[in-house]
């Protein structure tokens, strides 16, 4: 395991229709699953507004502020497609952020000295409802314009970091070499987890899976009884944490 493009990419050749991400908000009722292709093409897509549309290059950071749900894996893959650094909100100083509604007023304010992404975490990644303030992109907006394949101009390397302090500031070999000696599921599993992927004890319920040929299966807002039962019927075969 070397990078994210190479773990991708070996998992596009292995079976790229498996379902890779299943995300349940039972709050809306919303189910979503994504394919290892249909990820693929989302982190493309997002890959190239941070590297076209904001001109973000290899070595820089991006804060994914995000909640539980299916867009913070697809931005954590789009930021080391880039090779830029993810970081969380308790690191200091991003070159960009990418935020959702709770937490966009707390970034609103830096929108004039760095890109500030919003995601609305709609159905389907649609635009907000409501305009939002001066200076803040909707990433609902800007991110369906973008191509379905992304190639870096300035590719990342095995030895160029991934992750920031908060999250043990590995490089790119080293996580994806962590990933492949972890011990959530085996070779095919699917793991339950409702743990935020894009958060340092959560990005191990992602990363796993996609190094093993498994998926996620990520769930938010529900009780113990509805996650037995979606355990249940999407036959998955262990559990995180």
């Amino acid at each position: 395991m070397t990078t994210f493009a190479d773990v991708l990419a070996r998992q596009l050749r292995a079976d790229s229709s498996r379902p890779l991400i299943t995300f349940y908000d039972d709050a809306t009722g919303e189910r979503v699953e994504l394919s290892v292709t249909t990820y693929a093409n989302w982190v493309a897509k997002a890959a190239s507004l941070l590297a076209e549309e904001h001109e973000l290059e290899r070595g820089q950071s991006l804060c994914v502020d995000l909640p539980a749900h299916w867009l913070g894996p697809v931005f954590l893959g789009a930021a080391w497609t880039v090779g830029l650094v993810v970081t969380g909100p308790e690191d200091d100083g991003p070159d960009a952020v990418v935020c959702g509604p709770e937490t966009l007023a707390s970034w609103a304010d830096r929108a004039e000295e760095l890109p500030v992404l919003a995601c609305s975490l709609l159905p389907l990644g649609v635009r907000f409802a409501d305009p939002l303030p001066a200076g803040v992109h909707d990433v609902g907006v800007e991110v369906w314009s973008q191509p379905d394949a992304f190639t870096p101009w300035d590719p990342p390397v095995v030895g160029d970091v991934a992750t920031g302090a908060s999250y043990g500031a590995a490089t790119q070999e080293q996580l994806w070499t962590a990933a492949a000696a972890g011990s959530l599921l085996t070779d095919g599993g699917r793991l339950l987890s409702e743990a935020n992927p894009a958060s340092p004890p959560g990005v191990a319920a992602f990363t796993e899976p996609l190094v093993a040929g498994g998926s996620l299966v990520l769930v938010t807002h529900a009780g113990p009884e509805r996650l037995e039962a979606i355990y249940a019927a999407e036959r998955a075969t262990a559990r995180f944490p």
